[in-house]
This record gives C-alpha cells, sequence and structure tokens, in this order.
C-alpha cells in the first residue's frame, strides 16, 4: 500500500490493523530456531509412543535441556503429537479356511452375528447357526446382547437336538474367541474354523444366510421389541427350512434336499418302542 497507492507507513499499518513495530520487526526462522527442540522430541516419541506432553518435557528436563514448557508444549502442538494416536489394530493370525462343499450333516456348523435395531432405535443383534452340510437353519437366537456365556448355552441345546459337529465355521468376534467359549469347544471334541480377519468370503454360506433373513425379516417388518424379532425369526427359520427353494440345493428346501433325524426325535421314538 505504501508503493503502489502511496500511503505512509503510519496509515497503511492502520488500514491493514498492522502495529508498526511488526513492521519493521526482523523475520524469524522459527523451524531453524526450532530444530534442536524438534529432534529431542523425535528421539524421545520414536522409543516411547505413549508417553505424553509432560513426559516428555521432564525427560528433556532431566538431559538438562534448557527450554521452558511453554516453547516445548508450542513445538509439540505444531508437531501434531498432542492428538490422540491411534494404535494398530492387532489382529490374530489365521490359516485361510478353504470353503468345500460337503453334504454330511454335522460335519461343519457356521456361526454368525447379526446387528439390527427396533422401531424406537433401539439395538438388538442375532445369533445365527447353519449346518453347511443341507444349509438347514438350526437356530436364530435374538437378545439385546449375546455375550460368550449364552453362545455357549444355546450351542448345548442345539448339541441335544442336533447332536455334535465335527466343526464350527466362524470368525474372531470377541464373544467367539473369549476363553468361556474356546473351553466349551475343546470340552465337547468341536474343531473351532476361524477365518481369516477380513475375509468373510471363507464364511460365504451362514453370509448368504443372513442376507436372506435380513432381507426377508429384519428389512420387511417393524419391531417393538425383542420378543417379536425372536418370534418372527423362529416362524421364518421354518419356513426357510421347509418350505423355501434352495438354488443351490436344486431348488429344494434343505430339510427336504437332505433330511436328517435329530436326536429328540431318536429319543421319542425309543420311548414309543
Amino acid at each position: 500500500m505504501v508503493s503502489e497507492h502511496g500511503l505512509s507507513r503510519v496509515k497503511a499499518c492502520k488500514t491493514v490493523k498492522l502495529s508498526r513495530s511488526a513492521l519493521y520487526k526482523p523475520t524469524v526462522d522459527w523451524l531453524a530456531k526450532d530444530a534442536p527442540v524438534v529432534d529431542a522430541l523425535n528421539e524421545i516419541v520414536a522409543k516411547r509412543t505413549r508417553w505424553g506432553f509432560w513426559k516428555c518435557f521432564d525427560r528433556l528436563r532431566a538431559d538438562g535441556k534448557p527450554w521452558n514448557h511453554k516453547r516445548v508444549y508450542r513445538v509439540y502442538c505444531e508437531m501434531r503429537l498432542n492428538l490422540k494416536r491411534k494404535a494398530k489394530k492387532r489382529l490374530s493370525t489365521r490359516e485361510r479356511q478353504p470353503l468345500l462343499q460337503t453334504y454330511e450333516l454335522n460335519r461343519v456348523w457356521a456361526l454368525d452375528f447379526m446387528r439390527d435395531t427396533m422401531y424406537d432405535g433401539r439395538p438388538f443383534r442375532t445369533l445365527n447357526v447353519i449346518d453347511e452340510g443341507n444349509r438347514e437353519a438350526l437356530r436364530i437366537e435374538v437378545g439385546t446382547s449375546i455375550p460368550a456365556g449364552r453362545v455357549v448355552r444355546v450351542l448345548d441345546q442345539l448339541l441335544e437336538v442336533y447332536g455334535r459337529p465335527q466343526a464350527i465355521r466362524l470368525d474372531n468376534g470377541p464373544e467367539l474367541t473369549a476363553s468361556a467359549f474356546t473351553e466349551w469347544a475343546e470340552a465337547n471334541g468341536v474343531k473351532l474354523m476361524f477365518i481369516q480377519p477380513g475375509k468373510p468370503n471363507q464364511n460365504a454360506f451362514i453370509e448368504r444366510f443372513n442376507r436372506s433373513f435380513r432381507e426377508e425379516v429384519l428389512n420387511a417388518h417393524l419391531f417393538n421389541s425383542i420378543s417379536e424379532v425372536q418370534q418372527a425369526a423362529e416362524e421364518w427359520v421354518v419356513d426357510y427350512n421347509e418350505c423355501r427353494p434352495h438354488d443351490s440345493l436344486g431348488s429344494v428346501p434343505p430339510v427336504v434336499f437332505k433330511p436328517r433325524i435329530t436326536t429328540a426325535a431318536v429319543s421319542t421314538s425309543n420311548l414309543s418302542t
């Protein structure tokens, strides 16, 4: 403004609201001036990623650094060390589980969770269990919370009705990696086939089942209570097993494709005999 408009320095500073002292003050290269502080902080956080500001500052003072806490904190913030650092999520290493076609009942069960909300926004979960041998839906358990203990109780009930499977295919959810569940599987001689993290295609049978359940039940109805969801799920399971044609089974329902003799049916026949 001084050179182009011919204003004095005083008027030019007033126009842009800049003090005259700032105009004459020499420019400071803060990057070069703070370089020793930056290097010292980098040296600390490279080895100790979880330290906060005050631990870093105390370490600098213990090492004989003369900078005060205000200067160190300014550099600390400019380096964005004050922002919360997300730790890399550690995923368990799993072997690849090939999805082999089998028509043998109770050889492999598949298990998975689903989540949805009721009409008023309250969330709920479902535990879905199928037999890969004939794609039969064995159980859909509904609840606001389904921890490992409840998963064990559901599977105990299924063992009484259908017998013991050789293996269960499942993902790496916290309920399924909990000690209560893994100890149950070991005690019952059931092999746990954990799929690789981020590879839902390795559990494709239950994923396809989940899609049908969501489209035909969860997305098709509005629910006001857990009991309504459970009733709708149980009715749909009967229809899915006995009436709904399955494309991969030759357009017949699972129980028609390969019927099973449940443990409960065997017990009833023995009593009648």
